[in-house]
């Protein structure tokens, strides 16, 4: 993709700056990266931010049952996860494949195989995990795949990510219902990750963690309208520093009759891999959002109005 003039004006060169800093860490040994992004996640942990008191709070809400200090020492944990993950999305930008997929197991690849083969191709459903950059990447090694994305606000962050996502696959905007359709139709595998807070046409409120919160439920009509199975895609950051990567079965009798029910079946299994590595969940994602003005406002000064799209379809 053609670099934009633009991109040198003063304004970026911040973000210049930053991107030196991956490109470095990308040079790195993958054990000295995990040490230097568990210290930027340490460091992360003591600024007043925004984003570790959203992440603190959700996880209040999302696990109750853990003491205190409990909840402490995950939102810590989580904090160096996020500090690796910046490492990880350097690995996923300009690391080459052969790099990237030596440090990852994947289980599962005969069931999106065998769902290929009936033509119909796949979607593959995910979460807003940490690990999502690396885990895209991977996947991208093993079969060819569409990552529907949403652009940032940064331009120049958008260019890099379109880059790096086009060396492995092929990124489709969040709102190109028909690009999604057409891939699935050509038999190609659809990525894309649901879970985050959806206000606009299709949303409903589903129970996360036992909590209601506005989300998407484009799944099911997607896959009705493409006939495409739907199965799941988590990954995993072992202690070993390798990867585990899970693609589940097709999902049986999916869609059903109510996208609702579809989409809290989805939240299930999404809870279910949540549960395994918990500090591996985006947690800073303000999550709990209602469609109405009466939903409780769970983030208190730091809560704020969405952008009015989300990195997932509708249909």
């Amino acid at each position: 993709m053609a670099m934009q003039l633009e991109f040198y004006l003063p304004k970026y060169w911040a973000t210049w700056v930053g991107l030196g800093v991956l490109r470095a860490l990308e040079l790195l040994p993958f054990a000295a990266q995990r040490r230097v992004g568990a210290a930027l996640g340490r460091l992360i942990r003591r600024l007043p931010l925004a984003y570790v008191r959203i992440a603190r709070r959700n996880i209040e809400l999302c696990m109750p049952t853990l003491s205190p200090q409990s909840q402490a020492d995950l939102l810590d944990a989580h904090c160096q996860s996020l500090g690796v993950a910046l490492c990880e999305t350097a690995d996923t930008w300009w690391s080459s494949d052969r790099r990237v997929h030596q440090l990852a197991e994947v289980q599962g690849l005969e069931h999106l195989h065998a769902a290929l083969a009936k033509g119909r191709g796949a979607i593959m459903i995910g979460g807003h995990f940490t690990t999502i950059e690396i885990a895209t990447r991977i996947l991208g090694t093993v079969v060819p795949l569409n990552v529907v994305y949403r652009a940032t606000k940064n331009a120049l962050l958008s260019h890099t990510m379109l880059t790096g996502f086009a060396r492995h696959g092929k990124p489709i905007a969040h709102d190109d219902i028909r690009s999604m359709i057409r891939a699935l139709k050509k038999n190609e595998a659809v990525w894309y990750a649901p879970d985050q807070s959806y206000r606009n046409k299709g949303a409903a409120m589903v129970n996360f963690f036992g909590i209601p919160a506005a989300t998407n439920t484009a799944t099911s009509r997607l896959a009705r309208i493409s006939g495409a199975p739907v199965m799941t895609y988590f990954p995993q950051r072992l202690a070993s520093g390798r990867y585990r990567i899970v693609i589940s079965a097709p999902l049986e009798n999916f869609p059903g009759p109510d996208p609702i029910e579809d989409t809290q079946r989805l939240n299930g299994l999404l809870e279910q891999q949540i549960l395994k590595a918990p500090e591996q969940y985006l947690w800073v994602h303000r999550r709990f959002k209602g469609l109405s003005a009466d939903y409780p406002n769970y983030y208190g000064s730091d809560a704020r109005k969405p952008a009015p799209a989300t990195a997932e379809p509708h249909v």
